[in-house]
């Protein structure tokens, strides 16, 4: 009901863009004066303040008029009503100046009736801050973050913010299985591999009785997700576009050295190394979860921060199952390792706006650190405390003066998706104190080996039109994978190949040809 929604009002601001001639050329820039800036409106439930009016947004003001000599007002937009409200907001030509949404396909609504500004000849000369924050690209090489949108054409119609948490996934080990071995902590594949057989062979001496209830590697039915740091690592290097064009809907199945990495795998199970039953194991199920709990099971790969999620309690229900139990990270030296995309939600000014100056400078002046800074963390003593060398905000009584209506005033610091410190290190350490009693330093160890060596997947801004294949694609790759798995050694190439010629006929080939002529050589 709501696609089918705000597909009418976008219907409805078409007819009203071409009527008042929005259509047209961007204004000419000019300075000084004001600007309105959107703002996420979240209620006042639980003591929240007035998105518009607060004691924050009265700081913005006055520095941003001692330092840019800019009026600021904030227009509220429905953080759940955002995309029929900035609809509604565009087609009557009074959005704000500086406008944000997670919605980029309405982006790209709005700049093909030309309502959105094309930034890309002012970001030399007005944006030099936030092309400095944004950083680096780390899906696409040798480019600025501030280029994701940037089309073939070379024109900008939107900025993405930086998610500074990039850490995605993490393999974990029972250090006290190491110990009551006396085995070395892994570093490689292969000695991994050596530490399952070693947890398999030798499970009478593992503590908490475990014996023949021993599952050396831990998986589920997501089998995607729980053995691709493996089978990437013996996938081969190759650049951003061959990364892209063979990568279908998140599945590598076309990725070269893809099926040998299974074929390891396929390996490992019929070695008895993997859970034997993970076909029947649901993702994140409690079956599943109290294997890992109740001290049965050696190692796993999932979400880098798992053991220490306060939601699982993983590691405590372990420790308390089997006292002196634990697992941490290992780094095992993988080639090929996945992290997060760095893209948040997308700023954009538009094609209207009475001051883009105005609204390039403002958008420049949030990605200065003494302006975000403040707004993310505030006054020491007020809004946090120095706890390890990182700032730890307090939750705010309701109606407070100085409550933050989103967490770290993400709301207000457009380019931002989290706490930037300055440092990965500092940064690490400000997401640790959201872990409960887990030691910081634990949490600073596992994101830095998550992101070790790490790349973001190859992104390409380009309109593909094969898009309907997505679920099923996904879906008969994951059956395949698991099917290939368990197939006896024999059988793998016959069960792998019949798969993957499905797959390939239910429109992964369709997929790539048109890949491979948006992207060509």
């Amino acid at each position: 009901m709501k696609r089918i929604l705000l597909a009418l009002v976008i219907v409805l601001m078409t007819i009203t863009l071409v009527i008042t001639g929005c259509k047209k050329e961007p204004a000419a820039p000019v300075g000084g004066g004001a600007i309105t800036v959107e703002i996420f409106d979240r209620g006042t439930d639980g003591g929240r303040s007035l998105a518009y009016d607060n004691a924050w947004t009265n700081w913005i003001k006055a520095k941003v008029k001692t330092d840019l000599n800019l009026d600021v007002t904030f227009v509220p937009v429905g953080r759940w009503s955002e995309n029929t409200d900035i609809v509604n907001l565009m087609a009557s030509q009074s959005a704000p100046d500086v406008c944000y949404t997670y919605n980029g396909a309405m982006i790209d609504q709005f700049r093909d009736m030309g309502g959105v500004l094309d930034l890309a000849p002012y970001i030399d000369q007005y944006l030099p801050d936030l092309k400095k924050l944004l950083g680096t690209d780390p899906a696409i090489s040798g480019k600025d973050f501030i280029y994701r949108q940037q089309l073939p054409s070379g024109a900008i119609y939107s900025i993405q913010a930086a998610r500074v948490a990039l850490a995605e996934r993490g393999i974990f080990i029972r250090k006290d299985w190491l110990d009551a071995l006396r085995l070395p902590m892994p570093t490689s594949i292969e000695q991994f591999y050596n530490t399952l057989v070693a947890f398999r062979d030798r499970a009478n001496e593992l503590p908490g009785n475990v014996g023949t209830r021993v599952i050396p590697f831990h998986t589920d039915e997501d089998t995607d997700w729980t053995l691709r740091d493996f089978i990437r690592h013996y996938m081969q290097p190759v650049d951003d576009r061959d990364r892209w064009v063979n990568t279908i809907h998140e599945r590598e199945l076309m990725r070269q050295g893809y099926k040998e990495g299974v074929r390891e795998m396929n390996k490992w199970y019929n070695e008895r190394l993997i859970h034997q039953d993970f076909p029947l194991t649901k993702q994140n199920s409690d079956d599943g979860i109290n294997q890992l709990k109740s001290g049965v099971a050696g190692s796993f790969n999932a979400n880098w921060d798992w053991p220490y999620r306060q939601d699982y309690l993983l590691n405590n229900d372990l420790a308390r199952n089997v006292p002196g139990a634990e697992f941490v990270p290992v780094d095992l030296n993988l080639k090929n390792k996945g992290m997060l995309d760095k893209a948040g939600l997308y700023m954009f000014i538009p094609a209207f706006s009475q001051n883009p100056i105005g609204a390039l400078q403002y958008l420049n002046w949030l990605a200065k650190p003494e302006n975000y800074g403040f707004l993310q963390i505030g006054e020491e003593g007020v809004n946090h405390i120095l706890q390890n060398g990182a700032p730890r905000t307090f939750a705010m009584p309701a109606n407070h003066p100085w409550i933050m209506n989103s967490g770290n005033n993400i709301d207000y610091t457009m380019p931002l998706n989290g706490v930037q410190l300055g440092s990965d290190e500092l940064n690490a350490r400000v997401l640790a104190l959201s872990y409960g009693n887990t030691p910081p330093d634990t949490i600073v160890n596992a994101y830095a080996v998550s992101v070790k060596d790490a790349r973001a997947n190859a992104v390409r801004i380009v309109q593909a039109t094969v898009t309907q294949y997505s679920q099923v694609l996904q879906d008969k790759a994951d059956a395949l994978l698991s099917q290939a798995v368990i197939a006896p050694p024999a059988q793998f190439d016959r069960v792998f190949d019949t798969g993957y010629q499905d797959w390939l006929n239910s429109g992964a080939q369709e997929v790539f040809n048109e890949r491979n002529r948006l992207w060509p050589r």
